[in-house]
């Protein structure tokens, strides 16, 4: 019988930067390299951690003084839509999903640039070309799929024009919606709460009990959405709870709110690969 040893990748630390989701604040990530044989086992592991995907690294933010940013769940079998999210779901029902291999296409990037043009003209993919964006979508070591949704061309169209697009990794227990963008001059059909929706209608099928959504930051208006869907659990204090009042999380800063980067790797569970 042969074994072999558990994981055992090593972690660092990025320099501190500007935060994106509050302002007059330095943002640090722990992470480590997803690759080899068992990359997908330690995304799997991770990800139930708190941690998030970009191509082959695994990240979570450690923030020196700043421990706002959660990462954030729906619990598939309790979600309920509300009242405006049925609406929308009638009026993006015109819309077709397409699950695709993560191969990035020329349509997919110029819907890319229109949204980052209108969405995030001053983020941190601002100035990404076409290989950048190509080597987001395709520099992946686990199972990833792009879901692209297509909408029934306008008078002088031809052909089904892009209305959204999701990266979307896949657990052994969810859906991971990693990056997804969409038509800035569809404002109507609110196609980032429709994307999440339908995530969440492909995880069902598929009998997954969650889909991640990335980090909810109490405090940022960018991601202060996502605390309008039911059944939602944030990843606090090394558990899954449920949200509750939104308003109960809070986003000060403290010195003492982050434990040091050795204490955080020490708990870091990590899969077994004996056999």
């Amino acid at each position: 019988m042969r074994h072999s040893l558990p994981l055992t990748p090593q972690f660092y630390v990025t320099a501190p930067q500007p935060c994106p989701y509050l302002p007059g604040r330095m943002e640090r990530k722990l992470f480590t390299a997803l690759q080899g044989e068992h990359a997908q086992k330690l995304n799997d592991t991770l990800s139930k951690q708190g941690f998030r995907r970009s191509q082959n690294v695994l990240y979570r933010p450690s923030c020196a003084e700043c421990s706002a940013c959660l990462s954030a769940r729906i619990r598939v079998a309790d979600f309920r839509p509300t009242r405006t999210q049925r609406r929308i779901l009638k009026r993006t029902a015109h819309l077709r999903r397409n699950a695709t291999s993560p191969w990035a296409t020329e349509d997919q990037f110029a819907l890319f640039r229109r949204y980052l043009d209108h969405r995030h003209a001053d983020g941190g993919m601002a100035d990404m070309d076409i290989f950048e964006f190509a080597a987001m979508i395709e520099e992946t070591p686990i199972k990833s799929r792009v879901i692209e949704y297509t909408r029934p061309p306008n008078p002088g169209e031809r052909g089904t024009p892009l209305a959204a697009v999701c990266l979307t990794d896949v657990f052994d227990d969810g859906l991971s919606m990693v990056y997804s963008f969409y038509d800035p001059d569809l404002p109507g059909l609110s196609l980032g709460t429709h994307v999440i929706l339908d995530h969440i209608a492909i995880a069902r099928e598929a009998g997954l009990p969650y889909v991640y959504l990335g980090y909810w930051v109490p405090g940022s208006r960018k991601m202060g959405y996502k605390a309008g869907f039911s059944a939602l659990e944030i990843y606090k204090g090394g558990e899954w709870v449920p949200l509750g009042d939104p308003a109960s999380h809070g986003a000060d800063l403290h010195p003492l709110s982050v434990d040091p980067i050795a204490e955080q790797v020490a708990r870091i569970s990590l899969p077994d690969t004996r056999k």
